[in-house]
């Protein structure tokens, strides 16, 4: 299994001489110029990543990380957490909006067990690397030990491997884990700096008291743990949760293959800026997909200067929004490879444009 910093090793820029090539492809395809919008700087970021002005991303897989978390005996969340465990069957089973969403995208979907508080059965498209059954409360103390936080980083970058050499153009992040977006807002404010109120939402439906309660609990997790803003390990260990870890690792392992990762929500935007607190070079591999209705979403889009492609309102997490952004990346490198130029269609475009009567 590569380590943490063998794998920082091996993420590097994109490809500027690929992505000044996708650009002068770019300028000069059969539409005017500007005209595909933010699908041209897509499909150039895109190039960037895979080295080649017409990049493919037919390839696509979805990998949903799952763990649960001992703050949810706070009463943070209006679902138990033996709802973890059995969504986790219902996604093998293909029954959740991931599988649905996943499947009218042509992506693969693999589960991952980072943390999940029962016994899995084996299954098909289930990979056991279960490194405890839950993290402990982190309102009463750290959420894991630092040596586990390093561990489930490095097994989401094992993950991302074994993606990769299944075939992978295209990587899709979910997630499943109930109470995970108590541990989101306390990594997003411990990271960003910007208050727990801001960045607690209602998650699984809560509200009034408990919305509050919830609030609470978030400030308590910081006090009682003050986590290292510039460690993201250490912000991991002491307010994160094993799947937010393997979520952070998979993004790291997919930048060092060179593969572009379209974020779904607040869990995942929470393990990208671990991820680029780790390794700011792997930024230019990520794609934010949808902005999320829970409001510390907003914080680390902006935290991390990410411009979502889809803003719908959604909550459920899953890896759903990531899904529906899959076709829209996969228009922005077909556009961009499947196009004719000017020339190759034979369209004059000096004798195009208005005639104006004298």
């Amino acid at each position: 299994m590569a380590t943490i910093a063998e794998t920082i090793a091996r993420i590097g820029p994109l490809d500027e001489g690929a992505m000044a090539r996708a650009r002068e492809r770019q300028a000069a395809l059969t539409k005017p110029p500007g005209s595909l919008g933010r699908l041209e700087a897509l499909s150039v970021q895109l190039a960037g990543i895979a080295g080649t002005a017409r990049p493919s991303v037919a390839r696509k897989a979805i990998v949903v990380m799952a763990g649960d978390h001992g703050v949810t005996a706070e009463g943070v969340s209006a679902y138990p957490a033996a709802v973890t465990a059995q969504m986790v069957a219902n996604f093998l089973a293909g029954g959740a909006a991931i599988n649905a969403l996943a499947g009218g995208a042509g992506a693969r979907l693999t589960v991952v067990d980072l943390g999940v508080a029962a016994d899995l059965p084996a299954r098909d498209g289930l990979l056991a690397w279960k490194i405890a059954p839950g993290t402990a409360n982190a309102a009463r103390g750290p959420a894991m030990r630092r040596a586990d936080a390093a561990r489930a980083v490095e097994a989401g970058i094992a993950v991302a491997g074994r993606e990769a050499a299944r075939g992978l153009d295209l990587l899709g992040t979910g997630e499943m884990g109930i109470g995970n977006t108590t541990a989101a807002a306390a990594i997003a404010a411990a990271v960003t700096g910007a208050p727990a109120a801001a960045v607690t939402g209602r998650g699984t439906g809560v509200e009034g008291e408990v919305l509050r309660r919830k609030v609470a609990v978030v400030e308590r997790m910081l006090a009682v743990n003050a986590p290292e803003p510039g460690d993201a390990l250490d912000v991991l260990a002491k307010v994160g949760g094993f799947e937010i870890g393997g979520l952070a690792g998979l993004i790291l392992g997919a930048a060092a293959a060179r593969v572009p990762v379209v974020l779904d929500g607040f869990i995942a935007g929470a393990a990208a800026i671990l991820a680029v607190g780790l390794c700011p070079a792997a930024r230019p591999y990520l794609i934010a997909g949808h902005r999320s209705a829970e409001p510390g979403h907003a914080v680390i889009l902006d935290h991390l200067g990410l411009d979502p492609l889809l803003d719908l309102g959604l909550r459920l997490g899953e890896g759903t929004g990531a899904a529906l952004a899959l076709g829209i990346v996969d228009g922005a490198a077909r556009t961009l490879a499947g196009m004719a130029t000017f020339g190759e269609a034979g369209v004059a475009i000096a004798d195009c444009g208005l005639r104006i009567a004298e």
